[in-house]
């Protein structure tokens, strides 16, 4: 029979995703993007999200259980994304998943959606090692976090980007570079016909004397910015190819001399690349290579598991159940900006909320 089955349900963003975990097994995976409505716009708008999860949860939903042969009866655990993300589309998945747990009377897990992007890795390579070196970089996060037992112990933050996160340096400089949204794929695309060496863009926060683990892309978005206006200021387009190589190399560049050298500081055998722009070829390509030059383990979720997903909620929502962790309470709520603390996330409204 194995153990204990736990929905796990993401929507704090542009994906609504549904997982079913059982052991740390994968049982169901399904996820339906609103991307292409946000396109248009070059960036998700929070609205456009929260009314596109209205309209996936219940399919998206279905298909999972389908996808694993289950009844909603037969879930013993729903765990959920309760921050940080859009207020809006938090809200819809967090009354979603309440509704799902209160029907099938099973307790629920609010679930910090970093800390799912960490629990992804199990899902293809076993349990994490403790401690291990977790490089998190998406469209809105850019982390270095030192992680030892990642449902029982406080997740220690060695360092978190100053200003731009990574994956949205790329969306920039994708607008700026005429590609289309979203960017990082956009520009791991064009940087396939470029040469990384072709311009020099610095690489932020290297230097002596700079925080070893800290990260900025300001800089660097804005020194591509400069350098597209270079050309257009003379009446040529820039070659995108080649600043689409230059910059993904700056990116791979950067986050991964600070990863490896954050394992080497601390003694950490194992480094782990999550999130979206953990997709990246170069990002990838450049990790494998430096960590074995350094006799480092390095392991990468399967691109499906990158990106936000239900079945990276569910994973800690199976954590936490095994773990024997307190179910959120009827009345948890969610929480926008929560920092990275504990993978358990379970806010509770403000009494000005409560009275409202």
């Amino acid at each position: 029979m194995g153990g204990p089955v736990v929905l796990g349900i993401e929507s704090s963003c542009d994906e609504t995703g549904a997982g079913i975990v059982r052991d740390g097994k994968l049982l169901a995976h399904v996820v339906a993007s609103s991307m292409d409505e946000h396109a248009r716009f070059g960036g998700v708008v929070p609205e456009i999200a929260s009314r596109a999860h209205l309209e996936a949860f219940r399919p998206v939903v279905r298909q999972a259980l389908a996808q694993a042969g289950l009844r909603l009866a037969e879930i013993d655990a729903v765990a959920v994304t309760t921050g940080p993300g859009l207020s809006g589309a938090l809200q819809v998945g967090l009354a979603g998943a309440k509704s799902l747990a209160y029907a099938a009377g099973v307790p629920l897990y609010g679930v910090h959606h970093l800390a799912g992007h960490v629990a992804a890795d199990t899902l293809e390579h076993g349990p994490l090692p403790e401690p291990c070196m977790v490089l998190i970089v998406s469209g809105g996060h850019t982390s270095l976090l030192l992680v030892r037992d990642l449902v029982r112990e406080p997740i220690l933050h060695l360092g978190d980007t100053l200003d731009d996160a990574a994956g949205e340096c790329f969306d920039k400089v994708a607008r700026i570079l005429s590609l289309p949204y979203p960017g990082g794929p956009a520009i791991d695309r064009a940087a396939r016909d470029g040469d990384p060496a072709s311009v020099s863009f610095p690489r932020p926060l290297t230097r002596p004397g700079d925080d070893p683990y800290a990260f900025s892309f300001s800089g660097l978005k804005t020194a591509a910015a400069r350098w597209a206006e270079r050309y257009r200021s003379r009446g040529e387009e820039p070659p995108v190819a080649d600043g689409a190589a230059a910059l993904q190399e700056a990116v791979a560049d950067v986050l991964t001399r600070k990863a490896v050298q954050a394992c080497r500081d601390h003694d950490v055998r194992t480094l782990i690349v999550v999130g979206g722009v953990a997709a990246n070829s170069r990002v990838r390509a450049l990790a494998e290579e430096r960590c074995r030059d350094a006799g480092i383990e390095l392991r990468v979720p399967p691109m499906t598991l990158c990106t936000d997903n239900g079945a990276m909620i569910a994973a800690v929502g199976d954590l936490l159940l095994r773990g024997g962790a307190e179910p959120a309470p009827l009345d948890v709520s969610i929480d926008p900006s929560a920092p990275l603390t504990y993978a358990s996330l379970c806010p509770l409204p403000t009494v000005g909320a409560q009275a409202a």
